[in-house]
C-alpha cells in the first residue's frame, strides 16, 4: 500500500513546480509590461516637453522677428539725426531727389520734344555781341584774350523780359561767376537750354514752361562781361555737347 502513494507525492511535487514557473512567469510578464508602461510614459513626457520646447522657439523667433521689424519701421519713421557737416550733404541729396521727381513728374504730365527740324523763339530783342565759337577762338573784350564761345551773347537792357524759347522743363537754376544767374530748360530728345545773366527769376526747378514764359530779367553783367554790357548768355546743348543755337533761332 506505501508503495502505490508514491506517485501522488510526485505528482504533487510537479503541479507545485508547474505553479511555481506559471507564478514566476506572471511576475515576470507583470514587471516586464510595467517597465514597458513605465518607458512609454517616459517617451510621451519626453515627447511634449520637446513639443513644447518646439512652441516657445516658434514664438520667440515671431517675436524677434516682430522686434527687428519694428526697429526697421522706427528706423525709417525717426532717422537718426545726421552729424554737424553731414547733414547738409544728406540734405542736398535729398533735395537732389526731389528736384528728380518733380522734373519726371512735370514731364509725364507735359510731354515735351525737339529735334532738328524745331525752331527757338529769341530769348531777348537786341544784337549779338558774340557768336557761337567752337571751332575758332574770339576776342572776349573784358579778359582781353581770345577763346572758344560755346553760347551766343545778346545784348539786352537791364530789366528786359528773358522768355523761353520752346516748351520745356526747368531742369536746373545756378549762379555762376561767369554767367551769374543761370536757368537751364530740358527742352526734351537731349536738347537743353541755358540762359544766363538773369535777375529776379520767377520760375523754380522742375516747372513746367511753355514757349515765351518768361525766365527772368536781364542783370548788371558780371565782371567777365563788364566791357560788352547787360546781356543775355544763351547756350544750346545736344546730349551734352554745345551746338550753335543760331541755326534753330527763328
Amino acid at each position: 500500500m506505501k508503495q502505490r502513494q508514491k506517485p501522488k507525492k510526485r505528482n504533487r511535487a510537479t503541479v507545485m513546480a508547474v505553479l511555481c514557473f506559471v507564478a514566476a512567469i506572471a511576475a515576470v510578464g507583470t514587471y516586464t509590461l510595467k517597465s514597458y508602461r513605465e518607458t512609454q510614459r517616459e517617451e510621451k513626457l519626453a515627447q511634449a516637453e520637446k513639443t513644447e520646447d518646439k512652441t516657445k522657439d516658434k514664438e520667440d523667433i515671431k517675436e524677434t522677428s516682430t522686434d527687428a521689424r519694428d526697429i526697421v519701421i522706427n528706423t525709417r519713421e525717426k532717422p537718426e539725426t545726421e552729424p554737424v557737416g553731414e547733414g547738409d550733404e544728406k540734405q542736398d541729396e535729398v533735395n537732389t531727389d526731389s528736384s528728380l521727381e518733380v522734373q519726371i513728374d512735370a514731364a509725364a504730365s507735359n510731354p515735351i520734344y525737339f529735334d532738328s527740324e524745331s525752331r527757338l523763339l529769341w530769348p531777348v530783342n537786341g544784337a549779338i555781341i558774340m557768336n557761337y565759337s567752337m571751332d575758332k577762338t574770339v576776342y572776349f573784350s573784358t579778359l582781353d584774350q581770345y577763346k572758344y564761345n560755346p553760347a551766343v551773347v545778346i545784348a539786352g537792357a537791364e530789366g528786359d523780359q528773358v522768355i523761353c524759347g520752346a516748351p520745356g522743363i526747368v531742369k536746373s537754376i545756378d549762379v555762376t561767376a561767369e554767367t551769374g544767374t543761370t536757368v537751364n530748360v530740358d527742352i526734351g530728345n537731349g536738347y537743353e537750354l541755358f540762359y544766363g545773366q538773369l535777375k529776379e527769376v520767377p520760375v523754380m526747378v522742375g516747372d513746367y514752361v511753355e514757349a515765351k514764359t518768361v525766365l527772368g530779367y536781364v542783370s548788371q553783367p558780371t565782371k567777365y562781361y563788364s566791357v560788352e554790357g547787360c546781356n543775355v548768355y544763351f547756350e544750346m546743348r545736344k546730349d551734352g555737347q554745345a551746338i550753335d543755337p543760331i541755326t534753330y533761332l527763328e
